[in-house]
């Protein structure tokens, strides 16, 4: 398959009539992001930084002699190792040397980019549409910082890259990789369509704009990935999309408009009140007032909804106490891959979290999954992938979705949900069906949250569908890095305290055992945390708990819900 589709590009660039590669883009463009300055500085070290993991990146001349080139994977092949290449492939680590803002940073990039053109160009990861739509923009976004006042030649070998990567982007649309990578490469064939004046090429990328919105984004806005990174960057996408239309002075397509009214609550539906994204599906922390500038960029107003029913997450908010619920099927895959190594399925970051939850009091986190590390060796990435990784419930030591490194074998297949609320009390009952074949029993989880946000109320269950006996089960709830815990002298329960003083009790009933157990946090940096883990006994199909502001009644019942 992946034969045909490379035979069928090579057909459509050689019907498209040769160009002329101008001395410099024929508009000028801008990046609208801003850098990281510290990232920066590593960069100008020899470290480059991409999703948490840290690899050399130095050209040649850095060592004085020959040596194995640092853009290329000693196994190209290997998805976990492709990542951090992609990234570094992708050129937009020029956005944090622009943040540095100095001659040195400026001429970092010029030695690093002339080093890709003589060691790194040729690695097929680079030419993966993705990689080579994200270099295009990042090289044009960032022109005036690298190339405007370089050396000609180094100009004009960009150029010529550039409209090379460009042509092959654009005869390869559509895109084959049924995630936001699809989205980065119809961004950049538009990007180098307009920097070689193209018009062609341009009114071809426009014609497959829509149908890439469709595919990309459902119904409700949330993105096709259901991680709340992805949502960020493909609304980033959108961003850049929509400016870049309108300075080229062509009309977009009016889904575009109307994909950024659903996308932009979409990602504010998926945020804490600190600010910060629920670290679901290969989500790292972001900050704050980055997220803000996109919102404001997309011109997103308005209160984030209270779930995303196509997307499959739960917003359940009363006072200053907020929980974020995933409660959807994994996304969709794809077995097969590019010719750099790099997954095609939507679920190629997706973790084995269904039905895991996150909860906040005010701008300060209290349980938490552990984050992701996209970018590390495979052993690595996949623990903070696992379900043991999430705050939901673990069965006899086994994922609720296989992990493979692509994305997801065995999976989650439907995951049903009923809300309900009155009176400000909000009631969530959600099953998943990850252990069914193998253990015979659906998870479900049913979660309670008071009116005044004092009390979440939460029973876990699994509902046999056929004759079996249920093995041994944890419930596990990992605390942000910022709680102290300490088990309650009947051994029943946790105190959690948080960074302002304030604490909270979580509680279970007899029979199951409460432990205090390590955990960490990759959000970002790398953290040590705890975990309060419930260890329930095979046979136990039930198992309830509480969790509740100190001096506030704790029981342990759920709640009925309304008729």
């Amino acid at each position: 398959m992946i034969g045909g589709v490379l035979r069928g590009a090579r057909r459509i660039i050689a019907n498209l009539k040769p160009i002329k590669v101008p001395d410099g883009p024929a508009r000028s463009f801008r990046d609208l992001w801003p850098g990281d300055a510290a990232r920066g500085a590593r960069l100008l070290r020899g470290e480059f930084e991409a999703f948490g993991t840290t690899r050399p990146l130095r050209p040649q001349e850095d060592e004085g002699q020959p040596r194995s080139t640092d853009w290329i994977a000693a196994n190209s092949g290997a998805t976990t190792a492709s990542a951090w290449h992609a990234a570094a492939h992708g050129f937009a680590w020029l956005r944090d040397l622009r943040a540095l803002g100095t001659d040195a940073a400026r001429m970092r990039g010029r030695i690093l980019a002339a080093d890709w053109l003589a060691f790194g160009s040729h690695d097929p990861l680079a030419e993966a549409p993705e990689v080579a739509g994200a270099r295009i923009s990042a090289w044009l976004g960032h022109w005036d910082f690298l190339a405007a006042t370089a050396e000609d030649e180094f100009r004009k070998q960009l150029m010529q890259r550039l409209a090379q990567d460009a042509r092959g982007v654009v005869a390869g649309l559509p895109a084959e990789a049924a995630h936001r990578g699809a989205l980065v490469a119809l961004k950049g064939g538009m990007a180098g369509a307009v920097a070689l004046g193209e018009e062609t090429w341009l009114a071809r990328c426009v014609r497959f704009l829509p149908q890439e919105l469709e595919r990309q984004f459902r119904p409700d806005g949330g993105h096709v990935e259901r991680s709340p990174a992805m949502q960020l960057a493909a609304l980033q996408d959108l961003i850049e999309i929509r400016n870049l239309l309108h300075g080229a002075g062509v009309e977009a397509p009016p889904l575009l408009a109307a994909t950024l009214d659903r996308a932009a609550p979409a990602l504010r539906m998926l945020r804490h009140a600190d600010g910060g994204l629920a670290l679901f599906n290969g989500t790292r922390d972001e900050q704050a007032a980055f997220i803000d500038l996109v919102l404001t960029q997309g011109q997103s107003r308005g209160r984030p909804p209270p779930f995303l029913p196509d997307t499959g997450f739960h917003r359940l908010a009363a006072s200053r106490t907020l929980v974020l619920i995933d409660c959807g099927a994994p996304a969709p895959s794809r077995r097969d891959a590019t010719p750099g190594g790099l997954p095609r399925g939507a679920d190629r970051n997706a973790h084995a979290g269904t039905l895991s939850f996150e909860m906040s009091v005010g701008r300060e986190r209290l349980i938490v999954n552990c984050g992701a590390a996209p970018a590390a060796e495979g052993e690595w990435r996949d623990a903070l992938r696992a379900t043991a990784a999430h705050s939901t419930l673990v069965l006899a030591d086994t994922n609720s979705s296989e992990l493979r490194p692509e994305g997801l074998g065995r999976r989650v297949d439907a995951v049903t949900t009923d809300r309900f609320e009155e009176d400000g009390k909000l009631w969530l009952d959600a099953t998943q069906d990850g252990w069914q074949r193998q253990f015979g029993v659906r998870h479900r989880r049913r979660l309670f949250l008071s009116d005044s946000g004092d009390t979440l109320i939460g029973e876990d269950l699994l509902e046999p569908v056929r004759e079996v006996n249920v093995p041994a089960f944890v419930l596990r709830f990992h605390l942000h890095p910022s709680i102290t815990a300490s088990l309650q002298q009947d051994e029943q329960g946790a105190l959690l305290r948080l960074s302002s003083g304030v604490g909270w009790r979580l509680r279970t009933g007899p029979g199951i055992r409460v432990a205090i157990e390590e955990s960490i946090y990759l959000g970002g940096e790398a953290r040590r945390s705890n975990q309060v883990a419930l260890h329930a006994e095979a046979g136990t199909t039930a198992l309830q708990w509480s969790l509740a502001r100190v001096g506030v009644p704790a029981p342990t019942t759920p709640e009925s819900q309304p008729e």
